[in-house]
């Protein structure tokens, strides 16, 4: 989300590195990458000579991040959240650590008309239903299957998108487990495409644990979508929002 905001700023000339989840535009790939935001290193980063390093509120350890400081480096820590608000906040932050204000309110500005499209869509599309669809969103990276309850990235997207989190009364992301895919029932699932592909496909997650067994199973219903375009509460927020309801309308 803060590469992206940096590059839809019109700076993305004056990054020297990015993180490993930072993919989006292509044209960053051939930028040197630094690892993971949660497992950072000093001297990786420091050996692109930065002055200012963005660091999103998961990025770590705080160790490296204070030695960075110390090292008289400009550390400006971009504040979390899944809202669009959250996402304007972290807009006026990086606008300001780069000396690009007047971009930021003319960005701001351009958010602000999109996400009003794309909140009459949602309407629109919730307008049809009776009630909204449960949705279950499963995140399989490596051999760890797991789904999301609220206070995630998933719940946040689905709600935005006029679903209801099939998962609502567990917290965070918990294993998958037959038992609690059943008893959720959820309507449509969603899920990465990296971890569709994991997954061997759609006949792969339907054979998940359970999932067969659910009014989403049955149907068939399984959407996918890019996991950075979909919980990254970036500048592409309103689209990937405006996608998630338009799949949950099928």
């Amino acid at each position: 989300d803060v590469t992206e905001i940096v590059c839809a700023l019109g700076a993305e000339q004056r990054l020297v590195g990015v993180d490993s989840t930072s993919t989006h535009p292509a044209s960053l790939n051939g930028l040197p990458v630094v690892g993971y935001m949660r497992a950072l290193s000093a001297e990786g980063v420091l050996s692109l000579a930065p002055q200012v390093v963005l660091a999103a509120s998961q990025a770590g350890p705080p160790v490296v991040l204070r030695q960075l400081a110390d090292a008289g480096v400009k550390v400006v820590r971009v504040p979390a959240g899944y809202s669009f608000e959250s996402l304007l906040a972290k807009l006026d932050v990086v606008a300001e650590a780069l000396a690009l204000q007047h971009a930021g309110e003319a960005l701001a500005a351009e958010l602000n008309a999109r996400w009003q499209e794309c909140t009459a869509l949602v309407a629109q599309l919730r307008a049809r239903r009776a009630q909204a669809p449960r949705v279950m969103y499963i995140m399989a990276h490596g051999n760890a299957v797991m789904v999301s309850g609220t206070q995630t990235g998933a719940d946040a997207v689905i709600g935005l998108a006029g679903g209801r989190n099939a998962l609502e009364a567990m917290e965070g992301y918990k294993p998958l487990s037959a038992e609690a895919v059943v008893a959720a029932a959820p309507d449509v699932i969603v899920v990465s495409r990296e971890g569709l592909e994991m997954a061997g496909g759609v006949e792969g997650v339907l054979a998940m644990p359970g999932v067969a067994m659910t009014p989403a199973g049955r149907a068939g219903r399984v959407e996918a979508f890019d996991a950075v375009f979909l919980l990254g509460f970036g500048p592409r927020l309103p689209e990937a929002v405006s996608a998630l309801a338009t799949a949950l309308g099928r």
